[in-house]
């Protein structure tokens, strides 16, 4: 800002309770729905507001598509689970990917 001096300004941010420091990143990555976002050697700065903490970055993103994962379910898995809670193959394989190919998860979230 215009006529401001830095150094009062600091100041005044320190009596309000707000930290600020420059983090030395050298890449911040935002994924998003559909792409994600790269920011090659941003400038970054963390902000301490009496304990909640935000991230400024600024720099020019370059943006790269998502790559869909591709997961198989091991045959061996799906027969853990089936014999574990009785049910049918196609709700194992269901269940392991509704809990992120967790198996245990899988199991508890068909025996409730």
């Amino acid at each position: 800002m215009r006529g401001l001096n830095p150094k009062k300004m600091k100041k005044a941010m320190k009596k309000m309770g707000v930290k600020q420091d420059e983090l030395p990143a050298k890449k911040v990555t935002i994924h998003l729905e559909d792409k994600k976002l790269v920011f090659d050697n941003p400038e970054v700065m963390e902000v301490d507001m009496m304990g909640n903490k935000t991230y400024q970055v600024v720099g020019k993103p370059s943006e790269e598509p998502l790559q869909e994962r591709k997961v198989v379910i091991d045959q061996d898995d799906i027969q853990t689970v089936v014999d574990q809670t009785g049910c049918s193959e196609k709700e194992a394989k269901k269940a392991i990917k509704d809990a992120d190919y967790d198996l245990a998860q899988a199991i508890l979230s068909l025996s409730e």
